[in-house]
């Protein structure tokens, strides 16, 4: 009887961890290039994973992309790319600090942007906290 329940629980367990959706957190802290290639890092991952978590999270340089008028490299703006990624349910994490350090205003920023008090911080959460695994592009 015991074997039984067992297997039961064992079988429950395994389904609900495989019911789990990934979570992501990606890790922005260097400048545009990097950005631009984290948009696509991104966008290659939610075309293999539809369902996944993404959370973005920038400090220092990293934020640079979601400034409004942003411009990539070959002078393509960040925004259209932003916001079709965050209408995908990817969400976008500015580090307050690094707004104040730099005298950012936070106007500033796309509106798909949120402000998070300390970028570092927000990544260590998510990992610690809410299961998030992290990705460096």
């Amino acid at each position: 009887m015991f074997k039984f329940f067992f297997g039961l629980l064992l079988a429950g367990l395994l389904s609900l961890a495989q019911a789990q959706d990934v979570k992501v957190v990606y890790h922005v802290n260097t400048g545009i290039d990097a950005a631009a290639g984290a948009l696509n890092n991104i966008q290659n991952h939610l075309n293999a994973d539809p369902k996944v978590k993404i959370v973005v999270v920038t400090h220092g340089p990293g934020i640079d992309f979601l400034l409004q008028d942003a411009k990539d490299s070959k002078g393509r703006e960040f925004s259209s790319a932003v916001s079709g990624l965050a209408a995908k349910g990817v969400e976008f994490r500015v580090c307050n600090n690094t707004l104040v350090s730099r005298n950012i205003n936070p106007d500033n920023l796309l509106m798909e942007s949120k402000i998070v008090p300390s970028g570092v911080a927000e990544v260590a959460r998510l990992q610690a906290k809410e299961g998030f695994v992290y990705l460096k592009p």
